[in-house]
């Protein structure tokens, strides 16, 4: 006698593993998403220090790109331009720049909770179909075990 659908449960254990898999790369790159936005929250944090700290007339290290830098001296620091988003920028008074990189932190204060958010229920629904796999294949197992008692009563 054959061992039934034992076949079945085969494919169901591939399919629940195939789909486990697929929500663990997308966890790991929501995870990697969050780096990013930390990284960036720390760069606006530091941008708003930077602000508190500099005085008109203060020396500073401005990146040009590739790694290379000029020393500069701070004209008026009450003539910050900043990021808006979207490639657009705008002058602001020193006040009014720290409100806004404020802002802009707090944006992305939302997003890392929404991405972790995401994070928690994929891995609950990670854990829901790692519990379907065990079920799947103790099911399998026994259905094995019957087909093997079936055959040894058959002979």
């Amino acid at each position: 006698m054959s061992l039934g659908g034992g076949g079945g449960g085969r494919q169901q254990l591939q399919a629940l593993s195939q789909e486990i898999e697929a929500i663990e790369e997308e966890i790991e790159e929501l995870r990697a998403d969050v780096e990013s936005l930390e990284a960036e929250k720390t760069e606006i944090d530091e941008a708003i220090e930077a602000l508190d700290l500099l005085e008109t007339g203060s020396t500073v290290q401005v990146p040009l790109g590739g790694d290379a830098y000029v020393r500069a001296e701070v004209e008026d620091i009450d003539e910050v331009v900043v990021g808006l988003g979207g490639g657009y920028a705008a002058e602001q008074e020193e006040a009014d720049a720290v409100e806004t990189l404020e802002s802009k932190k707090e944006t992305v204060d939302d997003r890392i909770d929404d991405v972790q958010e995401e994070i928690a229920e994929l891995e609950s629904e990670s854990q829901q179909l790692e519990q379907q796999a065990q079920q799947a294949q103790q099911q399998m197992m026994q259905q094995q075990m019957q087909g093997m008692q079936e055959q040894g009563e058959d002979e």
